[in-house]
């Protein structure tokens, strides 16, 4: 039998040393691991919990909803009960409390700020919960009634599974109206209904969106659409002739049978609930409705600035643009003369085609390339029917993982051509929110961000950077109008763009007036009577616009204010290292976010690591 050669005291010490130092290291990489396993689960349940939920925004956040994970689901149309809301309540205490148990030091970067940005979401969205019969689903401004059309008729076909799952949405929409009433039922007897002059509006949307006579003339959109979608499928051998026409068919028979008594009940329920005596008033007037429009505030701008701060933001913003336009007037006298007589001359653009090509080129100088191929555009017309409720425009958001195929609908009842149209398209497509939109589902792609990103939504990250990009499209208009020659039309485009700025600006003060302050239609009338609005009718139709959607307005104007703060942080911060391209570069990687996280993202933002040049 062979002896064993005795061990040294210093052998042992050594491997009694190397044990600990082992032991140490399993302990703090299964902590580690253990935090980013946990990440990973509370995020992937997070996202595909919400997706089920949702077959409408599943639909327009995946393409492939498969390759996510998400391969069994049932099409809903996620119903409001009030037992649901107070269990997504407690849902969101409980993810919440599960994000908060994780260390960020132990998760990587990239999740770190996910997981911030999802705590801050959160928090905010149970502060919003308890105020349960504040929101307006069914607003006249934009509510469900005009949006759920509008996202139907643009619904991609890309398989037979996506037609079966639209249908079977059709087939819910009556459950899903329905839900809406009891909502404003329940409303109504907690003291929160709309103002009788609102219900009437809506009622008279419903009366129109969907018609009878349309349906059976087979002109109605959400008839022409599914058609010509389902011809594309035929046309690529993805389904038969024969499966189409049973497919229209179907569609058909749940149009004039499910969504059209849909909306005739909507709107013959909404009809006994009107009360006369229901006048427009800003949320002020709602008991503790001033500490629902600041948590309001922060949800849609993704500003934490008290609402006093934001005030004194807008008034020092209104009087530096009104000593622009002053300014401007005294330097160019000619510009009023020119302006008075409505001399009008032809843009060099006519088609919106033309107008995106020089867009693109314009902003290369100053943005970063779109990562991968350029994505393809389609400028349509907002139907008929839904002019009168739509906005000017809008840009219809690409999927995650289907970015090549983007729509921008223009309402040309409510956008001319020329310089607005110019304007308008960089705010929806180039540099704005399809730009914007692709920059970021590309990037986030390729980096292997989790796809619970996408259920993150920050309204002054997205429409505050469509502002910004378009007052550039002001001045690369007059770049454009100049060397056509046309230098007086070139100096009203860069007035414009000062006017538009105070106006957004006036309109975000108002806001603040009429949601937080109370202030009343006759005070709102006087305000605007001078700035040169006289009009009564016109001051009423301001007022009720910002009655119906508080915060909108500053959604997008103080969300480009913050992203002007951001930018002059950036200066102070990099020096001489900075340029416009390089902070673009930052804002667009790091994704939607609120400005609270930007700001610290920015104050530990490596220009040089990150490549920015």
């Amino acid at each position: 039998m062979k002896k064993h050669s005795p061990v040294s005291f210093r052998q042992m010490l050594f491997g009694i040393v190397f044990l600990l130092l082992f032991s140490g290291m399993v302990i703090f990489l299964f902590s580690y691991w253990r935090d980013e396993k946990r990440f990973t689960g509370i995020t992937a349940q997070l996202f595909a919990g919400e997706m089920k939920s949702n077959t409408l925004s599943m639909h327009y956040t995946l393409a492939n909803p498969a390759a996510f994970g998400i391969g069994d689901y049932e099409p809903v149309l996620s119903c409001y009960n009030a037992e649901g809301a107070l269990r997504g309540q407690a849902e969101t205490e409980n993810i919440l409390t599960a994000l908060k148990d994780l260390r960020p030091a132990k998760l990587s970067e990239q999740d770190a700020y996910l997981q911030q940005l999802l705590i801050r979401t959160l928090e905010n969205s149970l502060a919003l919960s308890s105020f349960s019969y504040y929101s307006e689903p069914l607003s006249p401004a934009s509510g469900t009634q005009s949006n759920l059309p509008i996202l139907l008729a643009e619904y991609p076909f890309r398989n037979r599974r996506d037609v079966e799952d639209y249908l079977a949405l059709l087939d819910q929409s009556d459950d899903y109206f329905a839900s809406l009433l009891t909502y404003e039922q329940e409303k109504a007897a907690a003291g929160f209904i709309m103002p009788s002059s609102f219900i009437s509006e809506v009622r008279e949307q419903c009366d129109t969106i969907v018609t009878k006579e349309a349906l059976e003339d087979g002109t109605h959109f959400l008839q022409t659409t599914f058609q010509e979608r389902l011809a594309s499928l035929v046309d690529e051998k993805i389904i038969t002739a024969e499966d189409a026409a049973a497919y229209v068919s179907q569609n058909e028979r749940l149009l004039k049978t499910v969504l059209l008594p849909a909306y005739i009940a909507l709107g013959d329920g909404l009809l006994l609930l009107e009360d006369d005596s229901v006048l427009p008033a800003g949320l002020a007037a709602l008991p503790e409705g001033r500490t629902y429009y600041e948590q309001l505030l922060i949800s849609e701008t993704g500003s934490y600035r008290p609402v006093t701060e934001v005030r004194d933001l807008l008034t020092e913003q209104f009087s530096k643009e009104y000593g622009e336009i002053k300014k401007l007037a005294e330097s160019h006298p000619e510009i009023i003369e020119y302006i008075a007589k409505n001399t009008t001359e032809p843009f060099p653009y006519r088609e919106a085609s033309q107008m995106l090509y020089d867009l693109q080129e314009r902003m290369k100088k100053d943005f970063p390339s779109l990562p991968g191929n350029t994505a393809s555009i389609a400028v349509k017309a907002v139907s008929g029917s839904l002019e009168p409720y739509c906005a000017p425009a809008f840009y219809l958001t690409a999927p995650l993982d289907d970015t090549d195929s983007n729509s921008i609908y223009i309402n040309r009842s409510k956008t001319p051509d020329g310089l607005e149209l110019y304007t308008t398209l960089a705010h929806e497509g180039y540099p704005g929110h399809l730009y914007q939109t692709v920059y970021h589902n590309r990037s986030a792609l390729a980096a292997g961000e989790r796809p619970a990103r996408e259920l993150l939504w920050y309204g002054g990250y997205q429409e505050g950077w469509a502002v910004y990009v378009e007052f550039h499209a002001y001045e690369y208009a007059a770049e454009l109008l100049t060397e056509n020659g046309q230098e007086m039309a070139a100096l009203t485009a860069r007035l414009e763009a000062h006017n538009r700025s105070l106006q957004l600006c006036l309109y975000s003060l108002m806001d603040i007036m009429i949601h937080y302050d109370n202030a009343s239609l006759e005070q709102i009338a006087e305000m605007l009577r001078k700035f040169g609005i006289q009009d009564a009718e016109t001051a009423e139709s301001i007022y009720n616009y910002i009655v119906q959607a508080p915060c909108n307005y500053p959604k997008y104007y103080l969300g480009y204010l913050e992203i002007l703060a951001l930018r002059e942080k950036a200066q102070e911060l990099w020096g001489t290292d900075y340029t416009d391209y390089r902070f673009h570069l930052f804002f667009l990687d790091s994704g939607p976010s609120d400005f609270l996280s930007l700001g610290e993202r920015l104050a530990s933002y490596d220009i040089i690591a990150a490549g920015a040049s």
